[in-house]
């Protein structure tokens, strides 16, 4: 059964990655096209992915799902006009601002009937899945250890009316998400510290959250804009678990060839080999489309900007904060 698949604002910087994969990749899935709240640029989008600028009613006419990679500030605007429509969903993360517009985004598409689904590819990564069929073998855990270290993304990450907060915002539901999923455990208490050392941004680019999971196990993460330019991939994704019989540390994105070449054009580089999250996620949501439940549904995701409320009432307080589900 192919179905059809449109993109709507391509304000993120996965929107590119989303467009080439849905264009040229997936099998079973017709790219019907792509709206933009910003004309010129949706214009220049379209011509550089070779696919169709349309109205955003238009889209919506044409579209089994569509794929929200608007601005945080405006992807409530975007899920509730599809879900309006009758048109499935899979958000880019995080899913609004705040737990409570998350909250009122899941509801909106609960009521519509549409099904919702949230990008978060690090649960279909391949060293993920593996680590979760590992976890028996630890026995009770003892600590979690992770780290989502990436470039400064730039643009309107910098803005806080548009992105509604910094790093904290923008990596951290990565890997509590992932946490949550490998454990079935939550995070109960956030102790965070922020910063902006990297940048001049009006955000910060720097964070430690120091979190308990479930009752008593600590989960520590650096989420930090910290990557350099001249870095040879754009960041990590990794986690290390710690049981009283046994660690396991995967690394989401370690499938990679490292080049250093020496002269006055030298410098290293870095290809990944391994499995793309991301088209994974994309062939899910294709499944999802076909009457399959969301593999990431909006209500893990309310979930997981709960720790990010946490996390900035903490750096705000000076003092640990307990997370509100």
């Amino acid at each position: 059964m192919t179905v059809s698949v449109g993109l709507c604002s391509v304000a993120h910087v996965h929107a590119g990655a989303y467009a080439d994969l849905l264009s040229d990749s997936l099998p079973g899935v017709e790219f019907v096209g792509v709206a933009d709240e910003r004309t010129e640029r949706g214009r220049r989008f379209a011509a550089d992915h070779d696919i169709q600028l349309r109205s955003r009613d238009a889209l919506f006419e044409r579209a089994d799902g569509v794929v929200v990679c608007s601005t945080n500030a405006d992807r409530g605007e975007w899920v509730h006009a599809a879900a309006d429509a009758g048109v499935d969903v899979l958000a880019e993360k995080p899913l609004g601002t705040s737990a409570d517009e998350a909250a009122a985004i899941t509801a909106a598409c609960a009521d519509a009937g549409v099904s919702l689904s949230v990008a978060m590819p690090l649960r279909h990564s391949v060293p993920a899945r593996q680590a979760r069929d590992c976890l028996d073998a630890l026995g009770e855990l003892v600590a979690l250890s992770g780290t989502n270290r990436g470039q400064f993304p730039g643009g309107w990450f910098a803005d806080p009316a548009e992105s509604g907060g910094g790093a904290v915002m923008d990596h951290t539901v990565h890997v509590v998400d992932l946490v949550h999923w490998l454990t079935g455990a939550r995070v109960t208490e956030v102790y965070a510290e922020t910063a902006t050392r990297f940048t001049d941004a009006d955000v910060e680019d720097v964070n430690l959250l120091s979190m308990t999971l479930g009752a008593e196990t600590p989960f520590s993460l650096d989420g930090s804009w910290s990557r350099p330019e001249a870095w040879d991939a754009w960041g990590n994704a990794t986690l290390e678990i710690t049981g009283t019989r046994g660690v396991v540390h995967l690394d989401c994105f370690a499938q990679r060839f490292r080049v250093t070449r020496d002269g006055d054009d030298g410098g290293t580089s870095s290809v990944f080999y391994g499995t793309d999250p991301n088209r994974v996620m994309l062939e899910r949501f294709a499944e999802t489309l076909r009457g399959a439940d969301p593999a990431v549904p909006g209500d893990t995701a309310v979930e997981a900007l709960a720790v990010v409320d946490a996390a900035y009432e903490s750096a705000a307080s000076g003092r640990a904060v307990a997370v509100e589900y």
